[in-house]
This record gives C-alpha cells, structure tokens and sequence, in this order.
C-alpha cells in the first residue's frame, strides 16, 4: 500500500466510525431537550451528514487497495497480520451492504436490527483496521515498497511453488505446535 491509500483508509476510517458512532448514540441515547423536537440533539444531523460524506471515501479506499494489497495478501504466504486484515475484508462487505439497506428500508424493527448490525460490524471492521495497522507499523520500517508478495502463487515456476509450499509446511507446523 502506497502512503496515500494508507492515508485515506485510515483517515476515512477514523472519521466514517467517529461520525457514525457520534450519530447512534446521539439517535438512540439522548433525549430532546424538547418534548416536540424530532431529533434528540441539535447536532445529530451534522453527524450523519459527516457519517454519510465520510463513508463513501473509506468505500473509495477498501476498493483502491483490492487487488493490489487485499486480494494479494490473501492468496499470499505470508503470515503477519492476514488475521485482522481478513476480518476487515470479510467485515466490510455486509457492512456496506447494511449501510444502503438503512437508507432504504422503512419498518421500524428491520431498521432498528439493521441500525444494531451496521454498528457492530462498523466497530469490528473499524478495530480490525486499527489493530492490522498496529501489527504491521514496524514491519513496514523494515522493508522497501509495498506488499513483498511479487506473484501469486499460479504465477509461480515449479521451483519457487516448492519453496512457498515448503514455507506454508513450516508455518503450519509452528502454529500447531503453539496451539498444542
């Protein structure tokens, strides 16, 4: 990941989690000053304004480092932070897809679960990212460019796929003997 795509995932994260846990709690926790008031805070409009601006950007980031970063850290070998980096990958999909679905939907029950749901998987996905960035943050001092992974595996010639296979061995080995 070049510095600008580290830059706009993070910071779209930070302020996509900010706005929209600014806006449940002010939703579903404050009460109005005001027994007619429609909203419960006078800022809550502002934050959902921020929440529904700052989402799209982080959707912009997770897709700008898909296939070079994502997708290749998957089907890689390489065992350092796939971990939190999978869950923010598999995290993001139904938290996407429960963010259109609260826009568009309109029975109460549905969207109170959907509402629930949208902000679990946003403080999962959201914390993933943070802890994939904080495991990752000294190893990337270490190297030079960007992901060390130079083909997939299929891209491979016979001698270099024994050499991954052989790596993929050792490492499995080494976490069933950690795990035993």
């Amino acid at each position: 990941m070049t510095r600008f795509q580290r830059w706009l995932l993070y910071g779209s994260t930070i302020a996509t989690a900010i706005s929209g846990i600014t806006y449940f709690v002010m939703k579903h926790f404050l009460e109005p000053s005001d027994p007619w008031a429609v909203i419960n805070h006078p800022l809550e409009p502002w934050a959902l304004k921020a929440h529904i601006l700052s989402a799209p950007l982080m959707l912009f980031a997770m897709g700008l480092i898909t296939t070079q970063h994502i997708w290749r850290s998957l089907k890689s070998s390489l065992p350092t932070g796939r971990n939190s980096g999978r869950i923010a990958a598999y995290v993001f999909g139904p938290l996407v897809l429960s963010g259109y679905l609260i826009q568009s939907l309109t029975s109460p029950l549905t969207l109170e679960v959907l509402a629930w749901a949208h902000l679990v998987l946003g403080i999962v996905g959201a914390g993933a990212i943070g802890v994939h960035q904080r495991t990752l943050h000294g190893r990337r001092k270490q190297r030079t460019g960007a992901l060390p992974v130079l083909r997939l595996p299929n891209q491979l010639d016979s001698t270099e796929r024994e050499e991954v296979a052989h790596k993929h061995e050792t490492n499995t080995a080494r976490r069933a003997l950690l795990h035993s």
